[in-house]
This record gives C-alpha cells, structure tokens and sequence, in this order.
C-alpha cells in the first residue's frame, strides 16, 4: 500500500490542474483528496502552496506554473494575475463559455437534481473588453507595490497614494492601474487625469485607520448606446476641501466636453461604502440616459442598472422571446428592482405588477415609466414573502398572473416564497438568475411537483470572470 506525505497546511505540492470549479478555481487532486487552487486553470501544471486544510479538501494558491496549459494566451492587460478583476483572460473565449456551460449543467444537477435539463450554449457577449457601463475606484493611501516595482532600483515617492482596484483579499491594499481593458478608451482617459489631479493636489485619501482624509471613490457610469458619461466622486465630509472637487468638475469639463454630468456625494460614515449621504450637482442634470431597445432609462448614481448594457439588451430580448406575451396577460416581475424588465416587456401585456424592497428602485421604476409614457406598470413596494403571504388575496387585487418573471439577487428566493408563488398557479415562469447554485435550489422546489423546467439558457454577462447569468423557463404540468 503506498504511503503519501500527509497534506499541510503551508506545505507545497505539484498538482495537475484537471477542470474549473464554480467561482473560478482551478481543481485537482492530491491522492485523490481535493485540491481548490486560485488563480489555476486546466492543463496546467503547478507547484501550488497550501494555506487551507479541511477533513475533505483542500485550498491552495499557485506558487510556481511549471507547465502552462496549450490553449493559453497571452493576457492582453498588464495588470493580469495582480487585479483579479478578470481571472481568466489567458483562456480563449470559446473555452470559457465551454467552462461556464459546464459548470451550470453540473450544478443543476447536483444541487437541483436536474439530469437531463436542456441547457443552451452560451450566448456570448457582443463585446468582451470594454463592455462595462460601470467602475468604481477606490483611493487608499495603501498602494500595492507589484514585484516589479519591489524588486526595481527606483524609488517610488508616492506609496501613501493610489487610485484603483483593491487587491483580492486586501480591503486595505488598492493596486494603482494604468489602463483598464473593461472600461472604454475615454474611460480610462477620464480615470487617469482624476487620479494625476487628485494625486497633485496635495490632499489625502480617506484612511478607514485614521477615519480622516478626504477622497474615498471615483465612480464612472457610461451609456453604451447614447454616449452619455455620467462622473461620480466621493469623499468625506471636510469644509475646507470641497472646493477643490468643484475646481476638479471645471476641469474635467473643459478637458472632456462628452462628460454629461458630474456628481460630488459626500459619505459622513465610517464605512467605506460608494454612497453619500448628501449629493451635489456639480455640472449637468445629476443623471444620463441609455437605450435599450426601444426603451429610454434614466440613470442616477445610486440606481441599479446591468453593467453590460448590450448584453442585457439581449438577455431582455430573449425574456420576451421566451414568454410568448400576450396582449390580454397579466405579468408578475418579482424582485423588479428599478423595473428595466417590466418596462422593456409592457407593450406587448395588458399589465406588469412588480414588487421589490427598495424604495429608490420604485421610484426610478415610476419615473422610467413616464420617461417612456408607460401607464401599464405597476410597482408595488414591499418585502415578497410579506406580500404574497396570502396569494389568494394578492391575486383578488391585482389580477391572476399568466406568466411570472423572477430575477432575485444572488442569494436566491426566500424559502417561503416558492410555495406562494406556486399558489398564483401561473402557467409560465421565467426564472432570471445570477448565481447557479441557487438557481438550481430554486428550480429544483418549484419542480418538485407543479412546474416541469423546458430549457436553461446561460447568458455571459462577464466575460474573463467565473460569473454567468442564466435564464429558466419552466411550465405548469398538467
């Protein structure tokens, strides 16, 4: 019987990197105990450094690649392997959508218990660099000093200054970027003259040690189709600095004319959140417009909207595909958020009702609605698993759905709600969801007596990142 060196933690071993588990890491196996090593795809050979041990797996970090795997390429951003924004650029883009429909069969039906579900290859994204519609920076005065810059002569004078993405693991560490490749050309030609400006102007960043300081985040929100940029700064509360945010807006305006509007907001809390608790208007109407489909949205700096603009166009597209609308139905948008469904989809129904928690995704809903003159949505505020408690009632008030739209966030429907939404006895249901696992939970309750699940389209939102969207279209059994 051959003996192995047990596994421990902080000990190095070679491992073949055989597949890719949900979330992005690399899966192997030592002996046959589990390996999860980050940052490692399949085909590689790596000396990988154990830092976590479980009773039945193990977690690891790559230390050496001592053979790549034969598909890679050469990631095209230079911040690659430092970022983790995109962790899988080495791998062609076919492959990846390969992976992603992979690992979505897999966890249906492990979780779900899904065997034979047909689930679609997925639809790619129509761009996969500079599709972002949104980036949100984050100064520090912790920059992440790269190997290269440790292991070089020169001396670097501004280690207490960085604006960028923090580094995986290190709330308190922000890698300094050059160029961003998930953001467009002028994006990142705005982003650099903010972090040159705000570097020379002498003033620090927030520090959440300290609790003082003054510039906390940089937000930049761009409409793919209408063009329109919206910027986006934040920062402490400090009298004596705010005029330097209104200096900053007047030259940015002058230096980039597409600019639309510049927000300043100012956070008073401790937490480092990219939210203020007073907004300022500095330049423009304080909001842009974009276009999806025939459907105009206004955007603010706090609403929610899809981050791949043209992307999402198409994943709503094929939400109205899928539910075969009627112009005598009635539909129910779950978790309607700001109402970007129920308004792409309200010409073809007599009614929407939707139904989410947050108070400012209902009123953007209702303002989206007169921007578009839709008077056939109707938002309702309120917590799900309250509002459905007594279905029989709810379905009295606002009339009997014929199909249902379910688009929760990534933790997944409460477990109250699956029962009640069986009881409004719809005959479609489409299941919009961003995290497979519980979609797979989800369905899995749905299906356990009354709805039969047709087809599972996944839809890469992301690409160069672990996540996929997918849709669900289930039907009542007979």
């Amino acid at each position: 019987m051959d003996v192995y060196p047990p596994l421990k933690k902080g000990s190095t071993i070679r491992l073949e990197i055989e597949s890719l588990a949900p979330g992005g890491k690399g899966i192997a196996h030592y002996h046959d105990f589990a390996v999860f090593v980050e940052r490692a795809v399949p085909g590689q050979i790596v000396d990988a450094l154990i830092f976590k041990k479980k009773k039945r797996y193990a977690e690891a970090r790559v230390a050496t690649i001592i053979n790549h795997a034969p598909y890679e390429e050469i990631p095209p951003c230079e911040h690659f392997g430092i970022c983790g924004g995109c962790l899988h650029q080495q791998i062609p883009y076919d492959l990846q959508l390969q992976y992603k429909r992979q690992q979505l069969r897999e966890t249906l039906h492990h979780v779900g218990g899904f065997i034979d579900v047909d689930v679609l290859p997925v639809l790619p994204s129509p761009e996969i660099y500079h599709y972002r519609n949104k980036m949100e920076f984050s100064f520090s005065r912790s920059r992440w000093l790269t190997p290269d810059e440790i292991r070089s002569d020169e001396e670097i004078d501004d280690k207490n200054f960085a604006l960028g993405l923090h580094v995986p693991g290190r709330y308190d560490k922000v890698l300094d970027l050059g160029v961003c490749l998930l953001q467009s050309d002028r994006a990142n030609h705005v982003y650099q003259f903010v972090k040159q400006w705000t570097r020379a102007s002498g003033i620090l960043p927030y520090s959440t040690v300290e609790h003082s300081g003054y510039w906390r985040f940089f937000v930049i929100r761009e409409a793919k189709h209408t063009g329109q940029m919206m910027i986006n700064i934040i920062t402490a509360d400090v009298d004596e600095y705010h005029a330097a945010v209104q200096r900053l807006a007047g030259e940015m305006i002058a230096a980039f004319p597409f600019v639309s509007t510049i927000l300043h907001n100012i956070n008073r809390k401790k937490a480092q959140i990219a939210v203020g608790d007073e907004e300022r208007i500095l330049h423009g109407n304080g909001y842009i417009n974009e276009m999806l489909g025939e459907r105009q949205y206004q955007i603010s700096a706090n609403s929610f909207f899809q981050t791949n603009s043209l992307q999402a166009e198409r994943l709503y597209m094929l939400i109205r595909e899928w539910g075969v609308f009627q112009p005598n139905e009635v539909v129910y948008d779950l978790y309607c958020g700001t109402g970007s469904i129920a308004i792409f989809i309200a010409g073809q129904v007599e009614k929407v009702v939707g139904i989410e928690l947050v108070p400012q995704a209902i009123a953007d809903a209702n303002r989206n609605c007169d921007l578009n003159n839709i008077r056939n949505c109707h938002f309702i505020e309120g917590d799900l698993k309250d509002q459905l408690q007594m279905p029989d009632a709810f379905v009295a008030q606002y009339g009997k759905p014929d199909t249902i739209i379910i688009d929760p966030p990534r933790s997944g429907m409460h477990p109250s709600l699956p029962d009640s939404i069986v009881a409004l006895n719809a005959h479609r249901i489409v299941y919009v969801s961003c995290n497979p696992a519980t979609l797979a939970r989800d369905l899995r309750l749905l299906c356990n007596r009354y709805y039969q699940l047709l087809r599972v389209q996944p839809v890469d939102m992301f690409p160069h990142t672990p996540h996929c969207e997918a849709i669900a279209l289930l039907e009542r059994r007979d």
